[in-house]
């Protein structure tokens, strides 16, 4: 989970159990890093103007202010299987982990009876498709939110494995779904089928910002669009 999710994720935990406090060792077990990086969180979010305080004692923690923020918002139990359904759409996308976030986000804010509801609602909804595609690896996520470089194993459509350093730039949406890319190998853009990632890893380094055609982007979608309909790739 990178900062900004956990920002938010750290709100939404102590939205949850407020007024009761949580303590920061609570806290750091929870989203898998150290007490000194939640408090570093908490300090941001504090200066940011979210309501946190800081409840002294032995019992303490810290504590969200329910009523200096924005109420929750009322979902029906319609509306919250609705975006269960579109939600699961998202399965194999680079928005498959924020889409279960945040529906876990609104069946949090809903009264338990409405979530009951809509939970019993969503069972009866049964899918009849393929099997669902491999999740997106957070290491790409995370490269392209952080700017820097990637390094991917590929397979390409005729089975030839390799390593590329890769400065991401963004996820590419056709018939299939690509990691759109500087490739170092081929000194150009690429789009990468994420579905052929078989390991991707960031690296330290800093992905340089490049002066990139749209209307180079913009062709390289239309051309992946048509070869992702006959199973080929124009990653080379």
């Amino acid at each position: 989970m990178n900062r900004t999710d956990r920002l938010y994720a750290l709100v939404e935990e102590l939205r949850a159990v407020s007024p009761r406090p949580r303590s920061a060792r609570w806290l750091a077990a929870r989203f898998e890093v150290s007490a000194r990086t939640v408090e570093r969180d908490l300090s941001a979010l504090q200066q940011a103007g979210v309501p946190i305080y800081a409840e002294p004692g032995r019992a303490g923690g810290y504590v969200l202010d329910k009523a200096q923020t924005l109420p929750p918002l009322t979902v029906t139990p319609a509306e919250a299987t609705a975006l269960a359904v579109a939600l699961r759409g998202l399965a194999g996308t680079p928005f498959a982990e924020a889409a279960r976030t945040a529906l876990d986000k609104v069946r949090a804010v809903m009264p338990p009876t409405l979530r009951e509801a809509a939970d019993e609602r969503a069972r009866r909804i049964v899918f009849v498709r393929e099997p669902l595609p491999p999740s997106v690896p957070e290491a790409l996520r995370d490269a392209l939110d952080e700017h820097r470089v990637l390094r991917i194993a590929y397979t390409d459509s005729a089975g030839r494995s390799t390593t590329r350093l890769v400065e991401p730039l963004g996820f590419l949406g056709a018939r299939a779904w690509y990691l759109l890319g500087w490739c170092r190998l081929r000194d150009g853009v690429r789009g990468f089928r994420l579905d052929r990632i078989a390991r991707a890893e960031a690296t330290d380094e800093a992905a340089p910002v490049r002066d990139i055609d749209l209307a180079e982007i913009e062709a390289l979608g239309l051309e992946l669009d048509v070869m992702a309909n006959t199973d080929r790739t124009v990653s080379r």
